[in-house]
């Protein structure tokens, strides 16, 4: 997946890839230390380890598929082959991320030191250096003690303003507030959610390691404290509790009087998605026990809650498959249950953004693949269960992954992210009833709110709704949290951009569903022509609207508008009813085709099977040939060999019997046998 460089945390690119490889057992030749490297990873490890090293050190595969029978390198050859026309600093990036979830402290290792982030603090007097305890080990963290209050104040990177809420007047502006108490150890991958005026935080990634430390800030004090949380046990009968792994890559939802947390990478991978809820009241962690097929385990997914139930999309599962599938998880029966869509859905990605409007459609948007960042946006419709790409209006953001959102309202609001060279800078927000963006604020420098992987909730303060980011990574793991209230002005300049737009967009359900209720449509554009009027003449201040002259002419144009829209909405019924026509033709002529294919698919791997049992027969012939003329050349030799010994006694009796006969007439004595 598409990530930005580490700084500050060991060496650069691309002296960190050469370390990492040489700590893993590759020297540089293909078949560097396999034995080694196949004792300390499995076996899917160990191929996308060796497709990697080869795409960054020699580039995209180009040579022949292996002519011989071993498996391995076969197995090599096509994981290198699948790379395609990765780049090489993608693929340095990808060896050094893989090595350190299978590793978390090779660079320590490597090294035998550790190396921990450097974070620039401003030299002052009144500095101090306070211990964090996290999992039994003692972090410092560095913080500056204000000299005119005493308040801890930390130092800020450009453009986050460091204050106390209550003196903030300025909207749509990120602001540091004056937190206090046991931060939270430095992270991202975590799960975020808010429940009455406190934001929790669970899990993460901070240099590899997963974590399951359980934090929350109370947002009316700004105070930090870390929750000791206990374990159910599985059962009575079995008493011993369960074990909470460490993740990362989660999804933490507020459900009823509990935490969820759905999904996510472990240490020890599982096959299908698993889930545990932390009960507020009782402090205790347990487990969800599910029913139905639960989907494969993941990370990097979206969890949106609507209404009881759970909409899961997406993702990377432990093989580092990208994922575009779409499940519903039920939190009154606590059943799976997968979702047959149509429509082309999002391409397979991770680390993407999603968000409920009007408790029917489900907005995605951005995400990454292993080297490719996206900015497209998809709607799904939950009732029509059908996706669609609608067209995005105003400045629609730069691609990225990793970012975080939050919904207020009709507004969807998108912070952070990267493309693979830098974080994002900007704070965007989407109307998603307009599906038109615009720019809240912007920030500049390497800050928390340009990394990937942080987290963004919304709470209130003094009544008003606040934007609340914590942790990312963008080059260092952060653990600052950062603030920021939307103003009022941006919500109604983005309600009243509706009847800016083309109606194409006016409405999701608009662009989402093709056969819409355009009953409904025309309801809602005769009282939105009436709005638009009234609005006007408001404006305008005359009082002539009063008089029945004006009146009458108002009464007599609404008239012609609703002959018109009732013209247009036969169009479209007739229109609706032939794609209709056309859809059910599609669905048809599809089922047809895919079932072609999934016989043809059965057809070719049965003949792929037999083409392979038919070369090892003929490899095996071809041995039992070349054995059969070596035995056929020694019996031919054998056979001339008797012959001739036949031969040779054969004349040997002859030159025998003959001599015999006429010594015995010349009266000579006949010879021995042995002087033959």
């Amino acid at each position: 997946m598409a990530t930005m460089a580490r700084a500050n945390s060991g060496p650069a690119y691309p002296e960190r890839f050469y370390a990492a490889a040489s700590y893993a057992g590759f020297d540089g030749s293909p078949n560097s230390n396999t034995k080694d490297i196949a004792s300390r990873f499995s076996n899917d490890v160990a191929l996308i380890l060796y497709a990697l090293y080869q795409q960054a050190t020699v580039g995209p595969c180009t040579v022949p598929k292996p002519s011989s029978w071993s498996p391995v390198e076969h197995s090599k050859w096509k994981s290198w082959q699948q790379l395609g026309n990765m780049v090489s600093i993608e693929a340095m990036r990808l060896f050094v991320k893989i090595l350190e979830e299978e590793e978390p402290g090779w660079y320590s290792r490597a090294s035998n030191s550790v190396s921990e982030p450097v974070i620039d603090v401003q030299m002052n007097h009144n500095s101090n250096v306070e211990p964090i305890i996290e999992n039994r080990n003692s972090f410092a963290e560095t913080k500056i003690i204000s000299a005119e209050n005493g308040g801890l104040m930390e130092t800020q990177d450009k453009d986050v303003v460091s204050e106390g809420l209550g003196s903030i007047v300025v909207y749509d502006k990120w602001i540091s507030p004056p937190v206090i108490g046991q931060r939270p150890k430095a992270r991202y991958q975590h799960g975020a959610a808010v429940v009455q005026d406190k934001m929790y935080i669970y899990g993460g990634n901070h240099n590899g390691r997963y974590l399951n430390d359980l934090h929350v800030l109370d947002l009316r004090s700004w105070t930090w404290s870390k929750v000791e949380a206990k374990v159910v046990p599985k059962s009575v009968e079995s008493p011993s509790p369960v074990n909470i792994a460490p993740c990362a890559g989660h999804s933490l939802i507020p459900w009823e009087n509990k935490l969820l947390s759905i999904a996510g990478h472990t240490k020890v991978p599982s096959e299908t998605i698993q889930g545990k809820a932390f009960d507020l009241q009782t402090g205790t962690w347990s487990v969800l026990n599910t029913y139905g097929k639960a989907p494969v385990s993941r990370a990097g997914q979206s969890v949106t809650l609507v209404g009881t139930t759970l909409v899961i999309f997406g993702g990377q599962d432990a093989k580092r498959t990208l994922l575009n599938d779409l499940h519903i998880l039920n939190l009154e029966t606590m059943t799976w249950n997968e979702i047959d869509a149509v429509g082309a859905p999002p391409s397979p990605r991770a680390d993407h953004a999603a968000a409920i409007h009007a408790e029917r459609y489900l907005l995605i948007f951005g995400g990454g693949s292993h080297a490719t960042c996206f900015n497209d946006l998809h709607v799904f419709d939950l009732q029509a269960m059908e996706w669609s790409r609608p067209t995005q209006q105003g400045e629609i953001p730069t691609p990225r992954a990793g970012h975080a959102s939050v919904t207020v309202g009709e507004n969807w609001f998108i912070v952070g992210g990267g493309d693979n060279k830098s974080g994002a800078l900007e704070t965007v927000v989407l109307n998603m009833s307009t599906l038109a963006w615009s720019v809240v604020a912007s920030v500049e420098g390497l800050v928390p709110l340009a990394s990937e992987g942080l987290s963004l909730v919304v709470g209130s303060f003094n009544g008003e709704d606040m934007l609340i980011s914590f942790g990312g990574y963008n080059g260092h793991y952060n653990n600052e949290v950062n603030v920021l209230k939307p103003s009022h002005k941006s919500t109604l300049q983005s309600k009243m951009m509706e009847a800016r737009v083309p109606d194409s967009v006016s409405a999701i359900h608009n662009v989402t569903n093709p056969t819409r209720d355009l009953e409904s449509e025309f309801e809602v554009g005769h009282e939105g022509k009436i709005q638009e009027i009234v609005m006007d003449n408001i404006d305008t201040g005359h009082q002539k609207f009063k008089g029945e002259e004006t009146t009458e002419r108002i009464i007599a144009t609404l008239k012609v508008d609703k002959e018109e829209l009732e013209s247009s909405l036969n169009k479209e019924k007739l229109q609706s009813l032939q794609l209709k026509q056309e859809l059910a033709e599609a669905k048809a002529q599809n089922s047809d085709l895919h079932k072609e294919l999934q016989t043809i698919r059965s057809q070719l791997a049965a003949e792929q099977s037999r083409c392979f049992k038919l070369e090892v027969d003929v490899a095996e012939q071809r041995q039992k040939l070349q054995t059969m003329e070596t035995l056929q050349k020694e019996l031919e030799l054998l056979q001339r060999q008797k012959a001739a010994s036949e031969q040779a006694a054969l004349n040997a009796k002859q030159r025998q019997g003959s001599g015999g006969v006429w010594g015995w007439l010349a009266g000579s004595p006949p010879q021995n046998a042995d002087n033959i």
